[in-house]
């Protein structure tokens, strides 16, 4: 087997790039180690950048989201029993963000890559990249019991931060970059109508809280809880109950309960691993980099690497400028590190770590309440939360 560009990993940056290679003409091949049910199964977030949707309007698949998504001008932070709006459209110049989910994204990419054609292989086991540093890079993977070969100008690596394309490069190419969070995410997936028309960021003695949602009907509820803690201890009404305390009195009033369709605990942590490119080899997404989820970065730094990887891929095919290759880890980067500062921020800021004494505490208070009471606070919250623009690729 023969194609242009590799792609291992059938989430949403595999099928995002795989979608923006063909409409330019680009050939591709998506491999994939688990089913398309499965793929479509994991329950991730749903906030997209104003970059990300204009990114897949011009991958022609935002039909659906535009009908569907939810359009938000801002966000509230809760502090201390008090709302505190966020204006995103009018603090960063007319940037909005859209509210849909991560599997609708992703479900809207399988069709369209369907309806076009280009194939996909799903149940693809022992999936390995080779040669990377040659002129003639291939992956080779098992499927029904045959082995294949797949050979290719370029590897793109989208298969997350347990896949196989990050642990191919040598240790000793690699600087590694992480902190992991003392706590989780316990997460609650319910049909009720959302407690507010926009999300809600709470700080609260008890520890953080998130009021997200993926439409009218549909929200997404989270509650900060020790590392240590396990799903199976957490009832339904145990979790409606420990976020009724972390809102707002208003708020907590107004909160409709209903069973739980999913139930999970996410744990935390910021990762970054440094270069993103061995040879022919490229990371997109959470192979190269994890974000906290307070900032809603992961899926659309992802979709950053892969603007950047496609335009670069576009150049080389169109106009043989094969030099913009070895600045892809470069202007990657430059984007992930403030993503992953703001993610880092909006984490240290609102969550309760236990190792905090009262006076580091008291300081994280302070400044919180001196970004949110200036006009120069609050834009800078808004700009990072909207999205900093891509970087043109010349």
């Amino acid at each position: 087997m023969k194609t242009q560009v590799a792609i291992i990993g059938a989430g949403p940056a595999g099928l995002l790039l795989g979608q923006l290679l063909h409409k330019a003409g680009i050939d591709n091949v998506i491999v994939e180690r688990q089913t398309p049910e499965y793929v479509l199964g994991r329950i991730r977030a749903g906030v997209l950048e104003q970059g990300m949707v204009d990114l897949l309007r011009e991958a022609g698949v935002s039909e659906r989201m535009d009908a569907e998504g939810l359009v938000h001008d801002g966000f509230e932070l809760a502090l201390d029993g008090r709302l505190e709006h966020i204006d995103l459209k009018a603090l960063t110049g007319g940037k909005t963000v859209m509210v849909y989910g991560q599997t609708e994204v992703t479900r809207d990419l399988m069709a369209a890559r369907e309806a076009c054609g280009a194939k996909s292989i799903y149940q693809a086991s022992n999936v390995q990249p080779h040669g990377m540093k040659s002129y003639s890079p291939y992956i080779t993977f098992e499927k029904d019991g045959e082995t294949y070969r797949l050979e290719c100008d370029y590897i793109a690596g989208c298969d997350g931060f347990h896949g196989v394309s990050r642990k191919s490069i040598p240790s000793e190419v690699l600087t590694e970059f992480e902190r992991v969070y003392p706590f989780g995410w316990l997460g609650l997936l319910a049909d009720t109508p959302p407690v507010h028309d926009e999300l809600i960021y709470a700080r609260h003695e008890r520890g953080f809280a998130l009021c997200s949602m993926r439409s009218s009907t549909r929200t997404r509820y989270y509650v900060q809880v020790p590392a240590t803690e396990k799903v199976e201890d957490w009832s339904d009404e145990r979790f409606w109950e420990e976020l009724r305390s972390r809102l707002p009195a208003e708020q907590a009033a107004k909160l409709v309960t209903g069973p739980s369709l999913e139930k999970s605990i996410a744990p935390l942590r910021s990762f970054v691993v440094e270069p993103m490119q061995y040879g022919k080899l490229f990371l997109l997404g959470d192979a190269a980099h994890i974000v906290p989820p307070t900032g809603a970065k992961g899926l659309n730094l992802a979709a950053s690497d892969v603007n950047t990887m496609y335009r670069i891929l576009v150049k080389v095919y169109q106009e043989g400028r094969t030099d913009l290759l070895e600045k892809y880890s470069e202007i990657c980067l430059r984007r992930i590190w403030k993503a992953e500062r703001f993610s880092w921020w909006m984490t240290s800021m609102l969550h309760d770590f236990p190792e905090n004494d009262a006076f580091t505490k008291r300081m994280l208070q302070t400044e919180l309440e001196y970004f949110v009471g200036s006009e120069a606070g609050r834009k800078t919250i808004a700009e990072n939360y909207v999205g900093l623009p891509y970087e043109d690729i010349e």
